[in-house]
């Protein structure tokens, strides 16, 4: 592609531009945007004072650090592994590899939470008013959702509800210990829940 040819008028203005223009030296000083202050005591203009520029410099080194990211909800197996073994040790690891045996069972897989809710109330507080120590709960896994919406709704709204309720008054007196039950009674679809005892 070729070059168009600068018109009469172009170059009568470029010649006009380059005569009201000084022409640098390589060693001349770097001429600063802002026009010199002049000083309070002498009048005189004052220089510029320029940073001096570090002897390394290595790029990305005064980067800010990547911010943390955050875990907006850790899974229900995770929160309920960290939270401390309240009931004896040796007990606790026969319970976690399905050794002990629960003494009742509640069932709960298919039920609405209105309904839910009062049966693992009455199952909890007469199991521990018969001395039970070990009871398991079974909610199910739960099914995956069919209609994607803005909030995400957790898989087994069951499975979810009952450790919170667990937590909760009256049942939180009762209980001493939660955990997802071993695979044999039912894994991350049920929990063992380990009872105080009665006073």
């Amino acid at each position: 592609m070729s070059r168009r040819k600068l018109t009469e008028d172009e170059i009568d203005l470029w010649k006009k531009v380059a005569s009201q223009t000084e022409r640098l030296s390589p060693a001349s000083k770097s001429v600063s945007p802002y026009p010199a202050q002049p000083s309070a005591k002498t009048g005189k203009p004052r220089e510029p004072q320029v940073s001096p520029l570090p002897d390394q410099f290595e790029i990305g080194s005064r980067a800010r650090s990547k911010p943390v990211k955050h875990d907006l909800k850790p899974s229900l197996a995770r929160s309920l592994a960290s939270e401390p073994v309240q009931m004896d040790g040796k007990a606790f690891r026969r319970m976690k590899r399905g050794k002990l045996r629960p003494e009742g069972k509640l069932d709960l897989h298919g039920m609405r939470i209105d309904a839910a809710h009062p049966a693992l109330t009455r199952f909890i507080l007469s199991s521990q008013g018969a001395g039970k120590r070990l009871v398991l709960v079974i909610t199910g896994k739960g099914k995956d959702r069919d209609e994607p919406g803005p909030m995400p709704v957790p898989r087994g709204v069951l499975r979810h509800k009952v450790p919170q309720w667990l937590s909760l008054p009256p049942l939180a007196q009762a209980v001493l210990q939660v955990t997802p039950a071993h695979v044999s009674h039912g894994g991350s679809g049920a929990y063992y829940v380990y009872l105080r005892r009665n006073r």
